[in-house]
């Protein structure tokens, strides 16, 4: 029997506004870590709804994380506008910081995830919290108006999972293979896949359960 997957949402304060957060905690069983999760571009379409998101939500939940993934601002029931990643990173870090608030623990592992735009700022953010497992997704760093600053000061763990699709020809895998080697960092590629890794989404979610176990 799969495990239940319960959702709560919730609007809490970022800076500009109220933030829409959904969150899946583990109920009575001790989650292991934090997990947030950020969707891709919000002028393309990007919600915390993307099915991308949500596989990766389910298997961060699944390596007994509670997870929050949440709309950026002008997305949804969240407030702002589009900030191109600046804003969009202060908005992370409000719900890693709502996130051990809601879980009474400050010293629990950190798991930062996204896709897309939402890899960008996931990186991002990692320059300004401690991150124990991060896993991009197609990361698009160069939709990010700051995008030096994340190319330089990120800080990724040495166990980061990237993930791209062979076939994305929305952000090209090169740019995931130069970012990788300059941090010594691999990269794993899903044969045929094309950016929102239609009919691949399965193996996202095997290759993030097999980081995370």
């Amino acid at each position: 029997m799969a495990a239940q997957f319960p959702v709560e949402k919730r609007i809490i304060a970022g800076a500009v506004g109220g933030i829409e957060v959904a969150m899946h905690l583990q109920g009575e069983n001790v989650a292991k870590a934090i997990a947030i999760v950020a969707h891709p571009h919000p002028l393309f379409g990007g919600s915390m709804d993307n099915k991308v998101v949500t596989t990766l939500t389910r298997a961060m939940f699944d390596a007994d994380a509670a997870v929050f993934r949440f709309n950026f601002r002008g997305v949804g029931n969240t407030e702002g506008a589009h900030d191109e990643g600046r804003g969009e990173t202060d908005d992370m870090l409000a719900v890693v910081a709502y996130a051990r608030t809601i879980l009474a623990d400050t010293a629990m592992p950190l798991w930062i995830g996204g896709f897309s735009f939402g890899g960008a700022v996931a990186l991002a953010a990692s320059a300004r919290v401690d991150v124990d497992q991060m896993v991009l997704v197609a990361p698009a760093f160069q939709r990010l108006a700051h995008r030096d600053v994340v190319e330089d000061a990120g800080k990724p763990p040495s166990s980061t999972l990237l993930i791209h699709g062979e076939k994305d020809d929305t952000v090209p895998l090169a740019d995931s293979l130069a970012w990788a080697a300059a941090r010594d960092l691999a990269v794993t590629v899903v044969p045929e896949a094309d950016h929102f890794f239609h009919q691949r989404l399965h193996i996202i979610k095997r290759l993030v359960q097999q980081q995370l176990r």
